[in-house]
């Protein structure tokens, strides 16, 4: 994990690849529960033996939910000691460029593409994230995040 004292410190390194987040496994668990919050049942997520006769060859993990892991993802790969809070802002581009079979273990690359200074000292950041899946090549999933960091 990379560490940051302050916003300042970290706003430096627009243009950088600034940190590499720890892996994560996902599980069915995950994408049956995810599928529970979202109502999004499709088969070839929670039907696992009609998804291993399917297209992927095995259940695959919602593309949301993959883009939901974006916050562990950033509090593993990096920490600003004096930060208060941070809140997504938004995203400006995503893109699910490969499935995610379950079972898959995924990490992400940031890049800090953008830091602006916004009220009550804070700064407003553009993150692109390339969320990787271990042994294969092409990303599943590239975002341009939008994060707010506060003191």
């Amino acid at each position: 994990m990379r560490s940051f004292d302050t916003l300042n410190d970290l706003v430096a390194c627009v243009g950088e690849e600034v940190a590499v987040s720890d892996w994560v496994t996902v599980t069915q668990d995950q994408v049956n529960r995810f599928a529970d919050a979202t109502g999004d049942h499709q088969w070839i997520h929670v039907d696992v033996e009609r998804a291993k006769a399917g297209p992927f060859g095995a259940p695959i993990a919602h593309g949301f939910l993959t883009l939901s892991l974006l916050p562990v993802f950033f509090d593993t790969a990096f920490e600003i000691r004096q930060s208060g809070m941070g809140v997504n802002y938004g995203l400006n581009k995503v893109r699910f460029t490969a499935p995610v079979p379950v079972g898959s273990r995924l990490r992400a690359r940031m890049t800090l593409m953008a830091a602006l200074p916004i009220e009550h000292h804070g700064v407003q950041m553009t993150w692109g994230v390339s969320v990787e899946r271990e042994g294969v090549d092409k990303p599943v999933c590239v975002a341009e995040a939008l994060v707010r960091r506060y003191p």
